[in-house]
């Protein structure tokens, strides 16, 4: 089977959990994933021990039009690429977990009538899924309503796969915080813009370290990919009370030391914290399609199971919303036992069960 798609850890950690999962039911499974050249799937996926095959593809660029005269190239290029791979490999099965890889791929297998699978992670679906979920036998969505992007004949309500490091932790606290090199009796933040980071979320944390230090509280802050390098220096300014990294490769441990969690509201950064049960303070993208990430925060808000900073309110309140929430046990409680009920554990195992049921037929 062929998994393609990328571009984020919100496609990639769902892809790889996929992956494991069919080769938990068979063994013997060969997978291979494709991804776009440049991207960060090009490192996560053969660390997490699967062969990735990289592709010349971008996406359109929206903020300068010149940069996207190279565009039809690049796609016309990826498809012999596609064609090419698909010769030496031949899949019984494609599968897309979304990026700009998913389209190619999975367009050039229907178009020779190899089974297509998608997994859409969001509320609202990117337009190459839509396109290819004409033709795809199944679609794999997180939560109701989908009838309005696909056919509702091919939709299958599963959740999102999780990561393994965050589903089946072992990890307790104490060894967590020694891990990061922090206290035990100390309350500890941990902020994850995702793997390319949140300009918002760090611009207010940057602007609070020795605030964080006046409170005696620790700090767990994985920055992201962009503009890392300023982050990450003013945070080994605070050696004490700060671990700072551009990505948490451990990040069972994060959680497991996390009294607060700080976060976008992207699909696979709810479908974490719940299954993490973590107390969490959302900061919703503004930009992402149909504002859909807020609508994912309030889902959680409305269910007394997290707190939502809009984007545009974050640089006044968030820092407060969090230390607050923080010194509140009683609330932090009730947070973990109420967004830790709507956890969805085995996402992948029932993908990877209709995939090969289908298949098989």
């Amino acid at each position: 089977m062929i998994i393609a798609g990328g571009g984020t850890g919100g496609h990639i950690f769902p892809a790889i959990a996929i992956a494991n999962a069919l080769r938990k039911i068979n063994p013997n499974i060969e997978l291979l994933f494709i991804g776009a050249l440049g991207k960060m799937e090009m490192e996560k996926v053969p660390q997490a021990g699967y062969q990735i095959k990289g592709i010349d593809i971008a996406g359109f660029n929206r903020s300068s039009i010149l940069k996207n005269i190279s565009l039809p190239y690049k796609i016309m290029k990826s498809f012999f690429q596609v064609k090419e791979i698909f010769k030496d490999f031949s899949p019984n099965a494609v599968i897309g977990v979304g990026g700009y890889s998913t389209y190619p791929v999975l367009r050039y297998a229907q178009k020779k009538g190899i089974p297509t699978f998608i997994h859409e992670s969001n509320s609202f679906a990117g337009k190459s899924n839509i396109l290819l979920g004409k033709n795809a036998n199944k679609i794999f969505v997180a939560s109701d309503g989908m009838e309005k992007f696909f056919p509702a004949k091919k939709i299958i309500i599963t959740g999102n796969p999780v990561r393994k490091i965050i589903s089946e932790s072992t990890v307790n606290r104490s060894e967590s915080l020694r891990f990061f090199g922090l206290e035990e009796n100390k309350r500890t933040i941990l902020v994850t813009g995702g793997s390319l980071g949140s300009r918002t979320i760090n611009e207010v944390i940057i602007h609070h370290l020795t605030d964080l230090q006046a409170l005696n509280v620790q700090l767990i802050w994985q920055t992201g990919a962009n503009n890392s390098e300023r982050y990450i220096l003013a945070g080994k300014a605070f050696p004490r009370n700060v671990w700072v990294g551009q990505f948490i490769q451990d990040i069972d441990k994060a959680f497991a030391a996390a009294d607060v969690v700080v976060a976008r509201a992207g699909a696979m950064s709810i479908a974490e914290m719940c299954v993490a049960g973590k107390p969490t303070v959302f900061v919703p993208f503004p930009y992402a399609a149909e504002d859909h990430q807020t609508a994912n925060a309030m889902r959680l808000v409305n269910k007394d199971a997290a707190i939502m900073i809009k984007d545009e309110e974050a640089r006044t309140t968030l820092f407060g919303a969090v230390t607050d929430l923080l010194m509140d046990d009683k609330k932090r409680q009730l947070f973990s036992e109420n967004i830790s009920a709507l956890a969805i554990t085995n996402a992948n195992e029932r993908i990877a069960e209709e995939i090969l049921k289908t298949i098989a037929k």
